[in-house]
């Protein structure tokens, strides 16, 4: 049976004695961990964590991201308060983004567990080649070239 959510109205606002439950359908909580752990949204959290960037130095700092991407996984990441956006009136605009105080603790733990992965990736790809080898499904190269995918997006 699935767990009810508390959404606030418009009229309220969030507090803590509101119950969310990540694992109720219709929680909201659901979309800003979707915004947080999606692969943009980690990435940009990660980098922002070192600091403020303006828009093309946080692009080239997500290696990989398009202006598209970036953009929207900015304004996503901003309307759920992890992110601050500020436009300074300059010709040409410039735009600098930089993680909130929530941003700073949600990034703190994302790089955290980016640390954890990072550091037992030799145990991860000696159980995909162990599953592929089982499998039968293994490819010349598939580890570094699926790893290599991955990372572009590709399955």
């Amino acid at each position: 049976m699935e767990s009810d959510c508390a959404t606030p109205t418009s009229t309220e606002t969030a507090s803590d004695d509101l119950a969310f439950n990540v694992f109720a359908r219709a929680c909201p909580s659901r979309g800003t961990l979707e915004h947080i752990t999606g692969k943009w949204g980690g990435l940009t959290l990660g980098a922002l964590k070192e600091g403020s960037f303006r828009f093309n130095e946080l692009r080239r700092r997500v290696d990989g991201v398009s202006e598209k991407m970036l953009s929207q996984t900015l304004h996503a990441l901003e309307r759920d308060g992890l992110v601050h956006r500020e436009a300074q009136p300059t010709n040409p605009p410039r735009v600098d983004y930089e993680l909130t105080p929530l941003g700073h603790a949600v990034a703190e733990r994302l790089l955290a567990l980016i640390g954890l992965v990072e550091e037992r990736m030799p145990e991860v790809l000696t159980a995909q080649v162990r599953y592929d080898e089982e499998r039968g499904t293994a490819v010349r190269g598939a580890t570094a070239g699926s790893a290599g995918a991955a990372g572009r997006g590709g399955r």
